[in-house]
């Protein structure tokens, strides 16, 4: 009896264990980066407490919770905690209101721009605003800005340069970037499997979704990308395994682009409308330095619709929208409940 007692004792304290999320606040308005990071103490900055969550021992998910504000990040904020990440405890960067709750409005989603120079050098010069530098990380519910150091030519919110890494989630996220005063090069840059993307808005980056080296597994789905001024994909050059499901892919100069002419992706493109823009798939030809079409590209988009009315709900008021840049009524494309909402 008492055997059994302690084993269920210990079973009882391992899931308690697993359960555990330790939660670290965010806020730019009344936080303190010499406080302790609790709900009634937070942290002023984003960088310390993603400092602070990486330097944390023991198990469990680690959960940094944002409030509303305007978070600047002056460098790179490197996610690389010690605790070890697993499909069951996550390390999150997620917006305290969520878009989903009830009383939810657009100035209460953080918004986080950059104004680092450049702070990587992998490759090439240019600036980073997140590293994610471990698995199992998740974004939520925030609203990503461009970068406005003139400095910085080259700016990505998020990236993921260590191809041997997996699971990066990014759900109920903006990307918004202004070409003329603070640019996105690319919204999401990621190398490694599994990375899944959904309920997200992308709007005038240069390129939205850059997924290249190792990215068998991920996943675009309701999402909304428009406006972006050279592609809203880049893929790297194996035919992956991905999913593809409910996303408006509207008004961009390219659909896709690929790393070359003979390019193959047998995954399919579900239930989507990708519809006006200048080009649909192409590759970079590095001898002409520019994107060429591919007239007839080997990609599987037979639940595609390639002609549509489109108009978003852009701001035409002092306050913006609830709904901004998501289809306006009347748009086709409104059954696939594509932006930020995960639930309507």
């Amino acid at each position: 009896m008492k055997k059994s007692i302690l084993f269920f004792s210990l079973f009882l304290f391992c899931i308690v264990r697993l359960s555990f999320c330790q939660e670290i606040y965010v806020n730019a308005v009344t936080g303190n980066d010499s406080n302790d990071g609790g709900e009634k103490q937070p942290f002023k900055s984003i960088s310390k407490a993603v400092g602070h969550a990486n330097s944390l021992t023991g198990a469990g998910s680690i959960s940094i919770k944002v409030f509303p504000g305007i978070y600047a990040l002056d460098d790179r904020v490197d996610v690389n905690p010690v605790r070890v990440m697993t499909d069951s405890t996550r390390f999150s960067i997620e917006a305290v209101h969520m878009p989903n709750d009830t009383d939810w409005s657009q100035e209460k989603m953080p918004k986080i721009l950059s104004v680092s120079d450049n702070n990587s050098e992998t490759i090439f010069p240019h600036s980073l605003g997140f590293l994610v530098a471990a698995p199992h990380v998740t974004f939520k519910g925030l609203k990503f800005l461009g970068n406005g150091n003139p400095l910085a030519q080259y700016y990505y919110p998020i990236a993921k340069e260590d191809e041997s890494l997996e699971d990066l989630e990014i759900s109920q996220c903006y990307f918004i970037g202004n070409k003329e005063a603070a640019a996105i090069q690319g919204a999401i840059y990621a190398h490694g499997p599994k990375t899944k993307i959904s309920n997200c808005v992308f709007y005038e980056c240069r390129n939205a979704i850059l997924l290249f080296n190792n990215v068998a597994g991920f996943s675009v789905e309701r999402s909304i990308i428009t406006k972006s001024y050279e592609s809203a994909f880049w893929l790297g050059p194996d035919d992956m395994p991905f999913t593809f499901n409910n996303n408006v892919v509207v008004d961009n100069n390219n659909f896709i682009v690929g790393r070359s002419a003979d390019l193959k992706y047998a995954s399919a493109l579900n239930n989507s409308i990708v519809a006006n823009n200048n080009g649909y798939v192409g590759y970079w030809s590095r001898e002409d330095q520019k994107i060429v079409p591919i007239s007839k590209p080997d990609v599987n988009d037979n639940r595609v619709v390639r002609k549509a009315k489109v108009v978003l709900l852009e701001n035409n008021s002092v306050q913006l929208p609830k709904r901004h840049l998501h289809l306006n009524e009347g748009s086709d494309g409104t059954a696939l409940k594509s932006g930020i909402f995960s639930r309507y």
